[in-house]
């Protein structure tokens, strides 16, 4: 927790300024906003279907390529 007492004859801008700058400086913002949006890790059973989804989507594509109803892209820029 970061704390800042006003001086005598301290401006609030003044006050303002130094307590914003001893929150950039202890990292409490930082650490805020890293842990805003937490994401729960994926389950076994959901990381499995994803992976075969892949795996079905690759065959898929390659399947078409082979047929040729897909155009042979090469990914460029990136």
């Amino acid at each position: 927790m970061v704390e800042v007492r006003r001086k005598e004859k301290e401006t609030f801008g003044a006050l303002l300024r130094r307590f914003t700058r001893r929150v950039q400086m202890s990292g409490v913002l930082k650490d805020a906003r890293k842990t805003r949006f937490y994401a729960k890790p994926p389950t076994k059973i959901k990381k499995r279907d994803s992976a075969l989804r892949r795996l079905q989507k690759r065959k898929e594509r390659s399947k078409l390529e082979k047929l040729g109803k897909l155009k042979d892209e090469k990914k460029v820029g990136r």
